[in-house]
């Protein structure tokens, strides 16, 4: 806790409260529990509840935390989460707030994939889907406009969300490449005028009697890429001795291992290589039971990239030797977990201190503002894309139902200040009765 004491002294002289160990970690298991609707929600979440409510940190914090986490490989919204308990606790505070992130939904989802290969697609759960997913459309809508109005403070970042949306819905352009030229644009709009193009000015100067961070050495650094590398590897390592390299088991692990190295740009991005090696390559599940996992995934708290233990799970099922094939899908989905999450830790620890360092760098600051702002519009991108799923199904032309439901969610939310839980629990009840009568 000495090492966060200056950090904690400045947030609490610029008027932020500064939460125990034990309050955050409370918070964290709640949002375990409640963060529904894909990263743009949980982000939202985040913002409403440690920005807004509780004020454990800034705004400007936020946004920089969210910016870098935004340029890393991985789920974003749970590396934001390691993120922000790493600024408020150091490492056992980074630990808490990620592993916490997708605890309940490893357990949740490894439940449901029991369910779905010993019962099979209940209806039921069907009916039950069919109203969560309005729910989930208006929190990424809330989403959208929360941050849209924090971040877009200059015409050049409303040029910027405009872009990126443009670039990414109609032209498909990769999500790095947007990253990497709002990037471009915020650097060179920072060098020609910081005050009147992009937010350059963000960072708040320090506090009284608050030191500038200090970055790491390089033996601290070195111990920490060793330690998170060889506990990433660990499971991997002893998988290929015991099973051998040939196993489903192994071979989900190295698959997922190479896929959080290179999943920038978040799940949407990912989700389509992922599933075709899976299904195509592997074998492990047919093109539509992957789609019953990003289901089950879109619909349970945790990120979206929890599919993939959905994937890990019947991989092992359908291929059990030498274990009976609960005990072999088990251990797939928790070396598909352990693969897909841990490296994000490895990132978190690394690279935060050294972010921080930077913290108040105008250049810096000016573009990490160009890439909150094109990710405005990544995430109304990804608003209209689920949108033209829940309200207009393959089965062609408006449902009336499922657009009346998400309206009324997103004004609970947004107009009412209704919480995420009843609103995601009302959404379920009614979409089932509705079915049901149907």
């Amino acid at each position: 806790m000495r090492e966060a004491s200056h950090d904690l002294a400045g947030r609490e002289a610029l008027g932020v409260g500064a939460p125990t160990f034990w309050e955050a970690f409370g918070f964290w298991l709640k949002l375990g529990f409640v963060s529904f609707g894909g990263p743009a929600a949980q982000i939202s979440v985040m913002h409403q509840e440690l920005v807004e409510k509780k004020r454990w940190i800034s705004e400007e914090r936020f946004l920089f935390a969210l910016n870098f986490c935004m340029l890393l490989p991985g789920p974003e919204a749970q590396q934001l989460a390691t993120y922000i308990g790493w600024f408020l606790h150091k490492t056992r505070g980074g630990l808490a707030a990620g592993i916490l992130f997708v605890l309940p939904a490893t357990v949740l989802l490894w439940g449901l994939s029991w369910m779905y290969v010993r019962f099979g697609q209940q209806q039921w759960m069907g009916n039950v889907f069919y109203g969560l997913k309005p729910a989930v459309l208006a929190i990424v809508l809330g989403a959208v406009i929360r941050l849209g109005s924090k971040a877009l403070k200059s015409r050049l970042s409303g040029v910027l969300s405009v872009a990126a949306f443009v670039s990414i819905y109609f032209f498909k352009v990769p999500f790095p490449f947007l990253m990497l030229a709002a990037a471009c644009v915020g650097l060179v709009a920072v060098r020609g005028d910081a005050k009147t193009t992009v937010e350059a000015r963000d960072a708040a100067p320090l506090a009284p009697g608050a030191r500038p961070p200090r970055l790491p050495s390089v033996l601290r650094v070195l111990r920490t890429a060793v330690l998170g590398v060889g506990l990433w590897m660990l499971p991997l390592v002893c998988a290929g001795l015991w099973l051998g390299t040939n196993s489903v088991i192994f071979s989900e692990g190295l698959f997922f291992s190479k896929a959080a190295m290179l999943t920038f740009g978040g799940a949407y991005a990912v989700l389509p290589y992922v599933s075709q090696q899976a299904v195509e390559s592997f074998g492990w599940l047919s093109a539509s039971q992957m789609l019953d996992g990003l289901a089950f995934a879109e619909t349970t708290p945790g990120p979206l990239i929890m599919v993939l233990e959905f994937a890990g799970f019947l991989g092992a099922w359908n291929q059990p030797a030498p274990f009976s094939p609960l005990l072999s899908a088990t251990l797939g989905a928790l070396m598909t977990v352990w693969c897909t999450f841990a490296p994000s830790f490895v990132w978190i620890f690394l690279g935060a201190p050294y972010v921080e360092g930077l913290h108040g760098n105008p250049r810096i600051s000016g573009v990490l503002a160009a890439i909150t702002a094109a990710v405005v519009g990544v995430i109304l991108n990804l608003a209209c894309w689920f949108g033209g799923a829940v309200l207009f199904p393959k089965s062609g032309g408006l449902d009336p139902f499922a657009a009346c439901l998400s309206a009324c969610a997103f004004l609970a939310m947004v107009r009412w200040k209704w919480g995420v839980i009843p609103v995601v629990l009302i959404s379920g009840v009614l979409g089932a009765v509705y079915k049901t009568l149907l």
